[in-house]
């Protein structure tokens, strides 16, 4: 099979490209009659819950989502109050979702709202797309659903239908051939219904056409497919050129004191930015491919540098290791449980520096941990219960 380069692709697409004129109505009719039309976002037009909603599903699916949705509701009903929260309270309520940068861009694009907009989203497009974590396609998809705009978006789902219904050959990450989907999606707007057209392409990439094992029949695309028509379905939208998954390893300490444990803060930049996690031996280190690396020689000085603030170590033991897998690499986290008895100068578990504190057990869960750390402290303080009993 040939393979066409992004490049040539780019180069050739308009030149076989001819403006489809039932390809919106078709896909207005079906999201009518078909589509999704009970999610919690799509029961209000207000921007704030549709910019939510939006944020929320990058990169996330619909199912879960909603839990996280509508929690933030029930704390943070309008973009004042989330404006106004701490950053810790917004992070606690994202632990879990991932893609954490989202949250931290989600809390500044409510302040600047606030500052800048009183409070009310914009509903220009390019005025949305200059706030912290709204792209394009995102704003488009905001200003369609709250306000009519006019305008297309163009997100992995959107890709993927346009790719096999016109034929679209290379990587549509690559610049060349998005910059061709992104006037072929300029060209397919329709002059009405923008909203059900929007919220159509959404719903035919995530129920129909799939990225395994499409529901081709069902799809109001299919009698103008290229891809059903070719054989191509299986082949596009083309797949990234995979590289080597990288892995690293980290020794995490779980410092445990009555029954809570010694959390520190993240920097906001980074892995997990802004949460809170276990303290690290020397961070996370770049390891050789395995199933499951060996401990790595634990570094005594960082391993004191940690400890000598807080108190006298105890017996350790290695708890299981884990496995965590990030979009670019897979960690391997190996936790290190110990007892500390209290330095003598101490006589609260309140530490003196801001980036550290005491985590109650009991507290974990509502706490802004990373998902794998909270797992593992859940973990623990169900063991703890158990033989208190």
């Amino acid at each position: 099979m040939t393979h066409v380069t992004p490049a040539a692709a780019a180069a050739s697409f308009f030149s076989a490209y001819a403006p489809d004129a039932g390809f919106s109505s078709a896909v207005i009719e079906w999201q009518k009659q078909h589509g999704r039309h009970g999610l919690p976002w799509q029961q209000s037009r207000a921007a704030y819950r549709v910019w939510l909603s939006e944020i929320m599903l990058q990169q996330t699916q619909v199912s879960a989502v909603i839990p996280y949705y509508q929690k933030f509701l029930s704390s943070f009903p309008d973009v004042h109050a989330l404006a106004q929260a701490p950053s810790e309270q917004v992070m606690a309520h994202w632990a879990g979702l991932g893609y954490y940068t989202r949250a931290r861009n989600l809390h500044q694009c409510a302040k600047r709202v606030v500052a800048e907009y009183g409070g009310e989203f914009p509903a220009d497009p390019v005025l949305l797309q200059d706030l912290p974590g709204i792209g394009r396609s995102t704003a488009a998809a905001i200003t369609a659903f709250s306000y009519g705009t006019k305008a297309a978006i163009l997100d992995g789902n959107v890709k993927r239908v346009l790719a096999r219904a016109f034929g679209i050959h290379g990587y549509p990450g690559s610049k060349p051939v998005e910059d061709n989907m992104w006037r072929l999606a300029d060209a397919l707007l329709p002059d009405s219904g923008i909203e059900a057209y929007t919220q159509g392409l959404m719903d035919l990439g995530a129920t129909v056409c799939t990225r395994s094992s499409p529901t081709c029949l069902l799809c109001p695309l299919q009698q103008r497919c290229v891809a059903k028509a070719e054989g191509l379905t299986e082949l596009l939208p083309f797949k990234k050129p995979k590289a080597a998954t990288k892995q690293k390893q980290a020794v995490m300490l779980v410092l445990m004191h009555q029954d809570a444990v010694l959390v520190e803060r993240r920097a906001d930049i980074g892995i997990w930015g802004g949460l809170l996690s276990l303290p690290e031996l020397d961070g996370m280190q770049a390891c050789e491919p395995s199933r499951s690396p060996d401990l790595p020689q634990l570094p005594t000085d960082a391993f004191n540098t940690v400890i000598r603030p807080f108190g006298q170590a105890g017996t350790g033991r290695l708890l299981p290791v884990m496995e965590h897998v990030f979009t670019h690499f897979r960690l391997w986290i190996h936790p290190l449980l110990m007892e500390l008895q209290p330095a003598a100068a101490s006589s609260r578990l309140v530490v003196a520096e801001d980036k550290y504190q005491w985590l109650p057990l009991n507290e974990v869960q509502d706490a802004a941990l990373p998902a794998p750390v909270k797992n593992l402290l859940l973990s623990l303080a169900r063991d703890v219960q158990s033989t208190t009993r």
